[in-house]
């Protein structure tokens, strides 16, 4: 008997379809991790997922996967789908990321050994058909036009993953001339290449059609095949065989015997937790924004929002908590209103949150004098605690309107990353959800009582934003409570409070302050870089004898390299053959053409420009640059600049270094000074390993690469080239990155058995390095993470994983974290302890850039001397390295590039 189901629309997805298809359409080279796992596959999968489960909105959900080639079909044909290449490895390897995936999303998905996917989707499409449901499959397989009813449609991708045709009988029977139901003896009779199934020659779908609609079905127009005339019926009787065995193969088996049926495949809610640490693996950030935007917060996922009622207090009635003295430890959250970018700004408004559930919310520019200095006080009171999240951009705001900000106890956007460092995002409303399993919504759309004194009206549109920054106010309350004991377990706190929290003020100062630049020889350097980029351009075309070819076109650049120069292949991809930089510069050493030379000089000119062009828009009114500086970027704990990016202003090339020369020292000061911390990581790594030749190089004062190089070549320091100590500090770096053999032979264009010799010279001379090596990545597949020297942990899973790609990419990382994420916190202690003694000597001098291991400074006239000490004190102090000592060298000039050393 079958048992009818409440309403059901089911959607089946042909897993591996899909994701062949997404493979294809999206270029592999542009989606992987940083751990080099290749995602494009699954990328594509879960972007056309969330776009089918968002516009079907299906009740029920599941994806079929093949198990194997090993099918019935190829049993019986040995030649099935023989004209299929070999599945390539980068596509292989994803599979198992979109079960994690669909695993995330509590989205069931089911193979069955010696069948295909669509048997599967077969399968479920008849049981859910039987029990009264509605069906929509998504699949690139043509044989499933088969199941298409009134009660079955179908989402068939026709360019690869965006554009889609909507199936339904009349649709099938408009494309294909027959019905939905004659789909399978038509494709019979016509042959499937893409499954290898040969068909009659010379008959297309008009004739089959034709045939099927006189005799009814494939067994009538086989009873009838004498009758049919011509060279197509003496070809249908010839390859007669043939026809009756594709519509063996093609016809979908809908009985299987299945681990699950349609009721175990309700939509249930996802696994937020599992989805965050899946899309932080892979890197979707923009994937995961999308899925949490398009679907609400399923209703289990949370308890709930945040009750304001009979809790909103006035501004005096704030006040006046506020000044109680016996409230003078209490915790507010604050939540500023307003904006500020590139140095400017301003706060228009503030809510605020405390113990007992208490909110309200002020308008900053319709204060009393009296209020608006009993609450500037209360804000800068240091022992008054607040938190805050995202602190910086707030307490900007409340600068520009001559609020100062102090007593900070919590960020929690900074607590959660110090948690979770990997995390893509840090938004309010997903931690909320994430970590208090609530929402950013009140309980009750009226939250006052218009009888009660201090009640403000929150039941009209014209307050909803009144009452959402009072929900989001006491959001942060509850979560930094919960993050504080977070924070506590992953042993973050210390980072918190005496380092991340303190370096908010630094950097916002920083920020307000920004650094001069020459505009008119920014200017004149945008037009430099524009007449060399037309050059450059036209060099390239004198080269090929031709102008009608678009240097930044990988098209057209393949059909010059590869077509009329006939060069070398490069690597293949889905749109032939690479062009990248790489490729191109190896390209340009294997053949020296003048067309590459110039097309690489174009390359690095457009890019130059392109950075001037940026900077020239970033020029404030007060002709400074104004970056802003991210402090939950990176999981290493490096900041990040941006608006602009004043880290990526590059300094490898002459033309890159005339760039720094437009950050000029400001009015009323004397010069720039730069300071940075010489060879920082490798004196970090001589640390922790303990290694004593590596120790006695940085206590020698010798230079550390051609130390190293004597070493490993067992010549004398004198006898070291520039060949071999370029050799050796290629891999000297390379070793604190992870760098394989093979890597480091790609760098040092030597071939990989040289590099694994090299390797093994320099491990034979420096066994601590090996041995720290060794152990740190032990010790972390034990652990889960690695830690920097001050205790920032950066989580790595993927030790564990099965897939080697990944496995090793965690391995490079695990390497890595805890040297360039100690420098990180190296450089932040550094900036405090500048900081601090500036204030403390009362000079007018100023920091005003980091660049990883550097500080850019505006020294004021006639300070140079002490804030040279200064800075040199400071830097070299900031931790202690043992036996191993901090070099800080400084240099001091007009421009920024002026002042390099």
């Amino acid at each position: 008997m079958v048992v009818r189901l409440p309403r059901v629309k089911l959607l089946l997805l042909d897993g591996h379809s899909l994701a062949y298809r997404a493979f294809f359409a999206l270029p592999v080279e542009n989606f992987s991790t940083s751990t080099g796992q290749n995602t494009n596959a699954v990328y594509g999968f879960t972007s056309m997922l969330i776009n089918v489960l968002r516009d079907e909105a299906p009740t029920h959900v599941a994806v079929a996967f093949d198990v194997s080639r090993q099918t019935f079909r190829l049993q019986e044909y040995s030649e099935y789908k023989a004209g299929r290449s070999k599945t390539p490895s980068e596509f292989s390897s994803q599979l198992p990321l979109m079960r994690e995936v669909l695993d995330a999303l509590r989205i069931r998905h089911v193979g069955v050994e010696g069948y295909e996917a669509d048997d599967v989707i077969a399968t479920l499409t008849r049981q859910a058909t039987a029990a009264g449901g509605e069906v929509v499959v998504c699949t690139g397989d043509r044989d499933a036009f088969q199941l298409v009813t009134d009660k079955v449609s179908l989402i068939y991708p026709v360019r690869g993953v965006s554009e889609v045709w909507r199936m339904d009988p009349a649709a099938v029977e408009e494309k294909y001339l027959v019905p939905p139901e004659r789909y399978s003896d038509l494709a019979a009779l016509v042959g499937e290449s893409s499954d290898n199934l040969p068909g009659v020659p010379g008959v297309g779908p008009k004739t089959a059609a034709k045939w099927l609609g006189q005799y009814g079905d494939l067994q009538g127009v086989v009873a009838h095949v004498d009758e049919i005339k011509g060279k197509a019926g003496e070809n249908l009787r010839a390859h007669l065989e043939d026809v009756l065995r594709n519509r063996r193969l093609n016809r979908l088996v809908d009985d299987l015997a299945l681990p699950l049926g349609v009721e175990d495949l309700e939509r249930a809610s996802w696994d937020r937790e599992e989805v965050h640490r899946v899309f932080d693996g892979l890197e979707f950030r923009v994937l995961r924004d999308r899925l949490f935007q398009t679907f609400e917060v399923e209703a289990d996922e949370v308890e709930g929002g945040f009750d304001l009622e009979g809790h909103v207090l006035d501004t005096p009635a704030l006040l006046a908590r506020l000044a109680d003295p016996a409230r003078a430890a209490t915790v507010h959250s604050l939540v500023v209103g307003g904006h500020f970018r590139g140095g400017v700004g301003d706060a228009s408004s503030l809510a605020v949150a405390g113990d007992g559930g208490v909110a309200a919310h002020v308008d900053l520019t319709a204060l009393t004098p009296d209020d608006e200095a009993a609450l500037a006080a209360w804000l800068a009171d240091p022992a008054a605690p607040k938190v805050l999240h995202d602190v910086k951009p707030q307490l900007q705001a409340l600068s520009t309107r001559g609020l100062a900000l102090r007593g900070v106890t919590s960020d929690t956007a900074l607590a959660a990353y110090l948690v979770r460092p990997d995390q893509r995002s840090y938004d309010l409303e997903d931690l909320v959800v994430r970590h208090l399993s609530r929402e950013l919504r009140t309980e009750s759309a009226g939250a006052s009582d218009q009888g009660q004194q201090g009640m403000l009206d929150l039941e009209t549109d014209d307050d909803s934003s009144v009452r959402d920054a009072m929900v989001r106010a006491r959001a942060v309350l509850e979560l930094a409570d919960v993050l504080a004991e977070k924070v506590e377990e992953t042993g973050g706190t210390g980072l918190l409070h005496d380092l991340e929290l303190p370096l908010v003020d630094i950097l916002a100062v920083m920020e307000r302050t920004g650094v001069g630049v020459d505009e008119d020889a920014l200017t004149a350097l945008e037009a430099d870089f524009a007449a060399k980029m037309r050059q450059a351009q036209q060099d390239a075309y004198d080269a090929i004898g031709r102008e009608d070819v678009n240097l930044g076109s990988p098209k057209q650049l393949q059909e010059v390299l590869f077509g009329q120069l006939d060069m070398p292949k490069t690597k293949r991809t889905k749109t032939g053959y690479t062009t990248d930089a790489d490729a191109l510069a190896d390209l340009f050493v294997k053949t020296e053409h003048p067309f590459l030379e110039a097309l690489l000089r174009h390359r690095d000119t457009s890019r130059l420009r392109v950075t001037v062009e940026g900077l020239i828009k970033s020029v404030a009114p007060d002709t400074r640059i104004h970056t802003t500086y991210l402090q939950t970027i990176a999981a290493t704990g490096r900041l990040s600049s941006t608006d602009p990016n004043l880290q990526n202003v590059p300094i490898r090339t002459e033309e890159g270094r005339r760039i720094r020369d437009v950050f000029v020292v400001g009015d009323g000061f004397e010069s720039l000074m730069s300071a940075d911390y010489s060879q920082i990581e490798m004196r970090i790594m001589a640390h922790l390993s303990g290694d004593d030749g590596l120790i006695e190089a940085f206590r020698s004062g010798e230079d550390l690469h051609r130390f190293v190089g004597a070493r490993v070549f067992s010549v004398a320091p004198e006898d070291v080239t520039l060949e071999m100590r370029s050799k050796v500090k290629a891999m000297s770096y390379g070793l604190a990155y992870g760098l394989s053999a093979f890597g480091l032979s790609k760098q040092l264009t030597i071939t990989t058995s040289e590099a694994q010799g090299l390797m093994d010279e320099y491990f034979a001379r420096f066994g601590g390095v090996r041995d720290y090596l060794r152990e740190i990545v032990v010790e972390a597949r034990a652990t889960g993470y690695t830690a920097t020297m001050l205790g920032r942990r950066r989580y790595l899973p993927d030790l564990l994983s099965d897939n080697r790609q990944r496995r090793e990419g965690a391995e490079r990382m695990a390497l890595n974290a805890p040297i360039q994420g100690s420098a990180a916190d190296i450089i932040k202690l550094a900036m405090k302890g500048v900081d601090s003694a500036l204030r403390e000597s009362g000079a007018r001098s100023r920091m005003l850039l980091q660049v990883h291991d550097e500080l850019v400074l505006e020294v004021a006239p006639g300070e140079r001397e002490d804030v040279e000490a200064l800075v040199r004190r400071e830097m070299g102090s900031a931790i202690d390295l043992g036996d191993v000592p901090l070099d800080v060298s400084v240099g001091v000039g007009r421009s920024w590039h002026d002042a390099a050393h």
